[in-house]
């Protein structure tokens, strides 16, 4: 029986995931690694650190038992996207700590660029926003910053890279520098519509055009194999996508309208377009589908970048909990969150409101409040930011949302899940496996390959754990909704 080898790199710990032919996990591996916070707004990731917990967990999964390692057919790739690297091309040393998605350090050049009014022009291009969120001007911060970087990148000693282009650098030996279209996507330098890396864009981040960036491929292909001396034979790498993209064809959300939502660090949510590459006029970003052959397929998205690691700042900065799975019982321990409202704006707020300078808060505290209540409201925040996404999206869509299918750690939570439908007003489906991001890069690898021969065969393997029907009247729903957006206005310091 053939298997899938999924490498699921994400921001807080690398995974490895064995799938069988029918979609079902056979074996899973993980190992966490350092978050790196130099200064106030910034976080890096050791990029030695990203390969060595990656090959980490392959090793062990492959000798897992149950696991013929002479049965992986092929090997699929997804990563937390828009995190930068840049390394010496020729002895493959990375030049510094990675910029992960999260950092806020390149704000000024954004905000530069935006008083030059060249916003439009790379929105058109790429379908984003200019932000800090993105790589583009984490590559300029680097070559403005790093010493000798803009000097290596004018000699053309320096590459580029997303942490796919650096994982398959590392699992060939340096004999490949590639990526897929939806990692390309998330440069603010790729042209989503002519499928090309482009130079006035470049230009405008100052990014000399002899950096050398990998080529770019549909995320199902025959990228190449993985050195031999590594995990015992070659193996071929058939797959390759973002990690939302991956989560997306995961989720079987093939067709224009399909839209699921991942709860993670942050939470992410993506609606299919098909063919057509849609324009936001509701704060969302036009981006790159995962893509089986030469035909492009686009999606809308909306980023949250606090969602469940609000969780985790209940957990370590404030120490109300001891688990992150504690969340739960503890917001139950309330009736409701007694009129309170938590905006985790952390690292300011993403789609659609792109208020980079936002702090976070909390409103509505009284005497009355207990952690109980402040629980509830932290959770409440992640399917209130979600429901702003899917309002967004419903504005700028030709085909209704009917439903929301669902994956991360926290759609685990049940009483996180019947929150959301009800602000939603539509149901909220679970499926039974949730690894959805590493299940979209087995699924392009298999498809390269020949397991899977079409994508009726893949949607035929996605199976319903649970869906949550909305209770909420459609009046308290808005209610609830108008207050969260007073909250936030209050937060952003709009009077």
């Amino acid at each position: 029986m053939p298997l899938l080898l999924a490498l699921d790199q994400g921001t807080s710990s690398s995974r490895s995931i064995v799938f069988d032919e029918n979609g079902r996990i056979v074996a899973m591996a993980q190992r966490e690694f350092r978050q790196i916070y130099p200064s106030p707004g910034w976080v890096e990731h050791d990029p030695r650190e990203l390969w060595e917990s990656q090959r980490a967990t392959v090793d062990q999964v492959l000798s897992a038992e149950g696991v013929d390692a002479a049965a992986i057919a092929s090997v699929g790739i997804t990563n937390q996207r828009e995190t930068t690297l840049l390394w010496n091309r020729h002895t493959g040393e990375p030049l510094c700590n990675a910029i992960v998605w999260q950092d806020r350090r390149a704000e000024p050049t954004c905000e530069a660029l935006r008083q030059q009014g060249l916003g439009p022009l790379f929105q058109q291009r790429t379908g984003l926003i200019l932000d800090a969120y993105f790589s583009g001007t984490k590559i300029k911060w680097m070559l403005d910053h790093v010493p000798g970087a803009r000097r290596m990148a004018e000699r053309g000693d320096l590459a580029f890279g997303t942490v796919d282009s650096w994982l398959v650098w590392q699992m060939t030996g340096g004999r490949l520098h590639v990526t897929d279209v939806s990692n390309a996507s998330r440069t603010l330098i790729y042209d989503i519509h002519n499928g090309r890396w482009d130079p006035e864009l470049m230009r405008c981040l100052d990014i000399p055009e002899t950096l050398c960036l990998p080529t770019v491929h549909p995320s199902s292909h025959a990228y190449g194999d993985t050195d031999p001396s590594l995990f015992g034979r070659a193996l071929p790498i058939g797959g390759i996508a973002g990690d939302q993209q991956a989560a997306l064809f995961g989720q079987a959300c093939f067709e224009a309208g399909m839209a699921k939502n991942t709860y993670g660090t942050g939470c992410f949510m993506l609606m299919h377009t098909g063919e057509r590459c849609q324009t936001s006029a509701n704060g969302l970003v036009s981006t790159a589908a995962a893509q089986i052959d030469e035909h492009r397929r686009y999606a809308l998205e909306g980023s949250v970048f606090i969602g469940g690691a609000v969780v985790q700042w209940l957990r370590d900065g404030l120490g109300a909990i001891q688990r992150s799975s504690d969340i739960e019982a503890l917001a139950e321990s309330v009736p409701d969150s007694g009129g309170v409202v938590m905006v985790p704006a952390f690292t300011g707020l993403g789609a659609p409101y792109w208020r980079p300078k936002a702090k976070g808060a909390v409103f509505g505290l009284t005497r009355g409040t207990g952690i109980g209540h402040i629980a509830r409201a932290a959770l409440e925040s992640i399917a209130f930011q979600s429901a702003a996404l899917l309002d967004a999206m419903r504005r700028d869509a030709v085909t209704p949302v009917t439903e929301l299918r669902v994956d991360g750690g926290a759609c685990a939570n049940n009483l996180l899940m019947q929150f959301q439908a009800d602000l939603l007003g539509v149901p909220v489906v679970r499926p039974q496996v949730t690894e959805t991001t590493a299940l979209g890069a087995a699924y392009l690898a298999g498809l390269q390959c020949g397991v899977f021969g079409s994508l009726k065969q893949i949607a035929s393997h996605w199976h319903v754990d649970r869906t949550f029907v909305p209770t909420m009247s459609r009046d308290e729903a808005q209610t609830r909704m108008a207050a969260w957006e007073e909250a936030v206005r209050r937060t952003s310091g709009d009077d």
